[in-house]
């Protein structure tokens, strides 16, 4: 999982919508030590599932090899502290450039996850 989220590895995240059925979203992701860090904007939908329900799953694929992936389960919470500065290293990290994409006066979030349950395949 460390290697995967040190890399320019896409992941996907699931977040559990009102309803009970799940939100899938592909997103950029770093980690903070063991866990994993990922950034959303104030109001998205991403952010009102984490808050209503912090249980989330992530998806990590190896580019390299489509049939080795590393499955995380566990419990996200929401922070502004630091949220500009992850998007930004996030972009650099993904693109070479800073994140140049928000909406004026937008509000950038920390959602960072705290594995339960790491699951490796392949």
């Amino acid at each position: 999982m460390r290697a995967l989220a040190d890399a320019r590895t896409y992941v996907v995240l699931a977040t559990v919508q009102a309803d009970g059925s799940p939100r899938m979203t592909v997103l950029w992701v770093d980690r903070d030590e063991d866990e994993l860090l990922l950034s959303t904007a104030r109001g998205r939908a991403k952010e009102r599932d984490i808050a209503r329900d912090p249980r989330v799953g992530l998806m990590f694929l190896d580019q390299d090899d489509p049939y080795s992936y590393v499955e995380v389960r566990g419990t996200a919470t929401l922070t502004e502290q630091g949220g500009r500065e992850l998007i930004d290293r996030l972009s650099l990290k993904y693109t070479g450039d800073i994140y140049r994409w928000d909406d004026p006066g937008e509000v950038r979030l920390v959602i960072r996850v705290v594995a339960d349950r790491v699951l490796t395949v392949g």
